[in-house]
C-alpha cells in the first residue's frame, strides 16, 4: 500500500486539501497521511472541525513575528525528520505557501516525488504576491506531477516544458460544495447567529490578507472602506480580520467605531461561506474567495496590483482594483449603480471547477504509482 503524505500548513491549504485526504481515505490503494505545520495554527483548528478531521501529524512550527527565513529554517529540519520516519512515496503540497515550497524541497533531497495541486498559477512578477509567485515557480521545477485548475494554469506548465501535466479544476470547488450542502441542513441556526445581516439593505465582504500590502497598502484599503462605508450607509461591510499583527492594527486602528463596518474574528468556514452567499459584493486579495465567489453568484473586486487568477476577470465574474484608494471606491461605486454591469457579474460560471477534482486526482495517481 503507497504512503501518501499530505502536507498542508494554512486554513487555505487545508480548504482545499482535506476533500482530497477524504477522497484517498477511500480508495484502498493508499495510505494518506495528513501533516500539518501549523503556519496558520489558530486557523487550521476551525477547517479541520468542519472536515471532522484531524493531522496524523502536527509539527506546530509557528511562532509570533516569524520571519520567512526563520520559518524557512525550522520547517527544513523539522520536515527531514518527517519524511525520514515516514518514509512516503508521495508528497502532495497544494499552491504556493512556505508549507508547500519547502515541502517539495525536502522531499526532493530525499528523492521524494512531489505532487502539486493547483499548478500553474503565474504573475509573472516575483515580488506581487510575495513570496508565492516564486514558491510556485520553484515547487514547479521539482514536482513530478502537476494537477492544474484551469486551461490557462496548464498551458503555462506545458509551455515550461513540464510533463505530467493535468487540468483537473481547483479541489476548493469541492469543499465549497460540501459545504452549501451542509448550510442547507441548519440554515436557521446560521440565519440567527448573523442576525446582523437583516439590519443592512446590502452586505459587502470584505477580507485582506496578502504580505505585498502591509504597510500603505493596507492603509490606502482602509481609507476607501471608510470612504465607501460613509457614502452607503445602508451597506453592511462585514470584516473577518486575519490574525496577522500586519494587518490587524491597521485595521483596528483605521476601522473601529464606524457603525457600518463589522469587525470580527476570523470565521469558521462554513461561516465564512454563510456571510459569502448573502454578500451583494465581495472585497478581497485572497485567491481562495476569488474562486469560491462565482459558485454562489457573488462579483468579486480584487484588491491587489496582479493576480494568478485572471481565469475569474476574463469571464467577467471579478474585476482586479489594486490597493489604490480611488480606483477602489470608482469600481466598487460603478458596480454598484450598474444594474446591468452586476448582474453580467454575477451570473457568471464559476471557471475553476465543478466539485469533481479531487477525485480526478486520486484517479490519476492511482493509474501513475498504485
Amino acid at each position: 500500500m503507497k504512503k501518501i503524505a499530505i502536507v498542508l500548513g494554512t486554513r487555505p491549504e487545508a480548504i482545499k486539501l482535506l476533500p482530497l485526504y477524504k477522497a484517498f481515505k477511500k480508495e484502498g490503494n493508499f495510505d494518506p497521511i495528513l501533516i500539518s505545520t501549523g503556519q496558520h495554527r489558530e486557523m487550521l483548528y476551525q477547517i479541520f472541525s468542519f472536515f471532522d478531521e484531524s493531522p496524523d501529524v502536527e509539527l506546530n512550527l509557528m511562532t509570533a513575528n516569524q520571519t520567512l527565513a526563520s520559518l524557512t529554517s525550522i520547517l527544513s529540519t523539522s520536515l527531514q525528520t518527517c519524511f525520514e520516519e515516514l518514509k512516503p512515496d508521495l508528497v502532495i503540497v497544494q499552491g504556493d505557501t512556505t508549507t508547500a515550497f519547502v515541502s517539495s524541497l525536502i522531499a526532493y533531497y530525499n528523492r521524494i516525488p512531489v505532487a502539486h495541486v493547483e499548478a500553474g498559477l503565474r504573475t509573472n512578477q516575483k515580488y506581487s504576491p510575495f513570496p508565492e509567485e516564486v514558491n510556485r515557480k520553484l515547487i514547479s521545477g521539482i514536482a513530478e506531477y502537476h494537477f492544474a485548475p484551469t486551461s490557462k494554469a496548464l498551458q503555462v506548465l506545458k509551455n515550461e516544458g513540464l510533463n505530467n501535466v493535468f487540468q483537473v479544476g481547483n479541489t476548493v470547488v469541492d469543499s465549497l460544495l460540501l459545504c452549501l450542502q451542509k448550510l442547507e441542513t441548519d440554515i436557521t441556526s446560521y440565519s440567527e447567529k448573523f442576525k446582523i445581516l437583516e439590519k443592512y439593505r446590502k452586505i459587502i465582504l470584505v477580507t485582506g490578507h496578502r504580505r505585498e500590502s502591509f504597510g500603505d497598502g493596507f492603509r490606502r484599503i482602509c481609507d476607501a472602506i471608510l470612504q465607501l462605508a460613509k457614502k452607503y450607509p445602508d451597506f453592511l461591510f462585514f470584516y473577518p480580520v486575519h490574525l496577522n499583527p500586519n494587518v490587524r492594527s491597521v485595521v483596528m486602528s483605521m476601522l473601529s467605531g464606524v457603525e457600518n463596518i463589522y469587525i470580527t474574528e476570523p470565521l469558521p468556514y462554513d461561516e465564512l461561506i454563510y456571510v459569502m452567499r448573502n454578500s451583494f459584493l465581495i472585497l478581497t486579495d485572497s485567491g481562495g474567495i476569488q474562486e469560491e465567489a462565482p459558485t454562489v453568484n457573488v462579483p468579486v473586486l480584487i484588491m491587489r496590483d496582479t493576480t494568478e487568477r485572471m481565469e475569474g476577470v476574463e469571464a467577467g465574474c471579478a474585476f482586479l482594483v489594486g490597493t489604490d484608494t480611488e480606483n477602489i471606491c470608482a469600481d466598487f461605486i460603478n458596480l454598484v449603480e450598474n444594474e446591468n454591469l452586476y448582474k453580467k457579474m454575477s451570473s457568471v460560471e464559476n471557471p475553476y471547477g465543478d466539485g469533481s477534482t479531487s477525485q480526478h486526482i486520486v484517479e490519476i495517481i492511482k493509474d501513475k504509482i498504485a
